[in-house]
C-alpha cells in the first residue's frame, strides 16, 4: 500500500502510460491528416487506406501477440511491442511518399496489436474480477491521454518544425517508458494468486461465447472507430475550421469524455456486481444502456455550431467507451487470467478487421455524401451488438 492507493492500482497506472503512448503514436496521423493529404495529394479514400493497412496488420498480429504474451510473460511481450512500434512511429517522419507511409503504418499496426492484449493481461494479473472493467476504464484514460495529447502536440510541432518532427518526437517516447515499467514491475509485483485452470486453446476457440463477443465488437465499436479517426476531418469538412484550429480548439475535448465514459462504464458494472448481479449480466446491462445513448450519433452532422457538434461527439464518444470497457472485460471473466491476453486479442483482431474494411467505406462515403449517412449507419449498429450479447446469454 502506498498511502491509501493499493499498489496494484499504482502499477496498473504506470502500465497505462504504454497505452497512452500507443494511441499517441497512432493518432498523430489523424491529427496531421489534412497537412499530409495536401503534401502527398491524397483524397479521403486514400487516407482511409492508410487506416486500413494499419488495421489489417493490427488485426492479424493480435492473436499471435496475445498468445506470445500469455506464454512469454507480460514484461517481455509489452517491451517488444513498445520498442517496435516506437521505431515504426519514428520512421513515419522519414517517409518519402504514399508507399512509405503505407509501410510505416503497416509496421506500426503489427507492433501495436500487442498493446491492448497486454493491457488485458495486466488487468487480469493485478485486479480483482469485479474491478476489471474499471481497470479497462483506466486503460481508456491512457487511450484518451494519447488522443488528447496527439492533436495539441502534433500541431504544435508541425507549426514549429514541420509535420515530420511530430512522428519522430512521439515515437521516441516509448524508449523512455520501457525501463520505467521494468522497474515498476519489480518494485510492485502482482500479488500471488492461485490461477484457475486455463481452458485449452482449441476449446476456447471453439466456444460460441467467444465468437459472440467478436461479432458484438465488430458491430459495437464502429462509433468508436469513427471518432478516433475522423474527428479532425469532421471539424474541418463540416464546420469550416482550419486543421490547426480544429486540433487546438476542439478535437482534443472528445477524448476527455471518452476517458470519463470508460470510468463510468466500469464503475456502473462494478456497482451492479456489488449489489448482487451476476458479473456478466451487469456488463450486458451497461452495454445496453450505452447503445441506447449512442443513437444521438446520427444527429451530429446536422448540428450547425462547431461547439455544439463537438459536445454531441463528446456524448457519443463517452457511451462508446462505456460499452467498450465492459465488452473487453468479458473474455477475461469467461476464460480467466491465464488466457487473458489471447481472449482480449480476439476482440482486438475483430476491431482491426472491422476498421480495415470500414475506414475506406467511411472515407468514400464522406467524399460522396458527407458525414450524414455515415453517422446515421454507425449510430444503429451497436444495437445489433447488444442483441448478440443477449442472444448468446440465452443460448449459454
Amino acid at each position: 500500500m502506498a498511502g491509501r492507493i493499493p499498489a496494484r492500482w499504482i502499477a496498473l497506472s504506470i502500465f497505462t502510460l504504454a497505452t497512452a503512448l500507443s494511441f499517441l503514436d497512432r493518432q498523430v496521423l489523424a491529427a496531421l491528416a489534412p497537412e499530409i493529404q495536401e503534401e502527398f495529394g491524397l483524397n479521403n479514400k486514400q487516407y482511409g487506406y492508410l487506416l486500413s493497412v494499419f488495421s489489417i496488420l493490427y488485426a492479424g498480429g493480435a492473436p499471435m501477440l496475445g498468445l506470445f504474451i500469455d506464454r512469454a510473460g507480460l514484461n517481455i511481450g509489452i517491451s517488444l511491442s513498445v520498442g517496435v512500434w516506437s521505431l515504426a512511429g519514428m520512421a513515419t517522419g522519414f517517409a518519402g511518399g504514399y508507399a512509405g507511409l503505407l509501410g510505416c503504418r503497416a509496421a506500426l499496426g503489427l507492433a501495436e496489436s500487442g498493446g491492448i492484449p497486454a493491457n488485458g493481461k495486466a488487468v487480469a494479473t493485478y485486479l480483482l474480477p469485479r474491478e476489471r472493467a474499471l481497470g479497462a476504464g483506466l486503460g481508456q484514460i491512457g487511450i484518451s491521454l494519447g488522443m488528447v495529447t496527439a492533436p495539441v502536440l502534433a500541431s504544435g510541432l508541425a507549426v514549429a518544425y514541420g509535420w515530420r518532427s511530430a512522428f519522430v518526437v512521439t515515437g521516441a517516447l516509448g524508449f523512455l517508458w520501457i525501463p520505467l515499467w521494468l522497474w515498476t514491475s519489480r518494485a510492485l509485483p502482482a500479488d500471488a494468486v492461485e490461477p484457475a485452470p486455463a481452458p485449452k486453446l482449441a476449446a476456447m476457440v471453439g466456444d460460441p461465447r467467444l465468437w459472440a463477443l467478436v461479432a458484438a465488437n465488430i458491430l459495437g465499436m464502429t462509433v468508436y472507430s469513427l471518432w478516433i479517426n475522423w474527428t479532425t476531418v469532421f471539424l474541418v469538412n463540416t464546420q469550416g475550421l482550419t486543421p490547426q484550429d480544429a486540433n487546438q480548439r476542439l478535437a482534443w475535448i472528445p477524448p476527455l469524455f471518452a476517458a470519463l465514459g470508460g470510468l463510468a462504464g466500469g464503475w456502473l458494472s462494478m456497482r451492479l456486481a456489488r449489489a448482487g448481479w451476476d458479473l456478466l449480466d451487469a456488463r450486458r446491462r451497461v452495454c445496453l444502456l450505452s447503445t441506447l445513448a449512442l443513437l444521438v450519433t446520427a444527429a451530429v452532422p446536422h448540428i450547425p455550431s462547431a461547439a455544439l457538434a463537438t459536445a454531441a461527439i463528446c456524448w457519443s464518444f463517452f457511451w462508446a467507451v462505456a460499452f467498450s470497457v465492459n465488452l473487453y472485460a468479458m473474455p477475461i471473466d469467461m476464460f480467466g487470467a491465464e488466457r487473458a491476453a489471447f481472449g482480449v486479442s480476439a476482440l482486438t483482431c475483430a476491431y482491426g478487421f472491422m476498421q480495415t474494411f470500414l475506414s475506406p467505406l467511411i472515407g468514400d462515403g464522406i467524399d460522396r455524401a458527407g458525414f450524414g449517412p455515415v453517422c446515421g449507419v454507425v449510430a444503429v449498429l451497436p444495437l445489433a451488438a447488444v442483441a448478440i450479447l443477449y442472444f448468446a446469454r440465452r443460448k449459454r
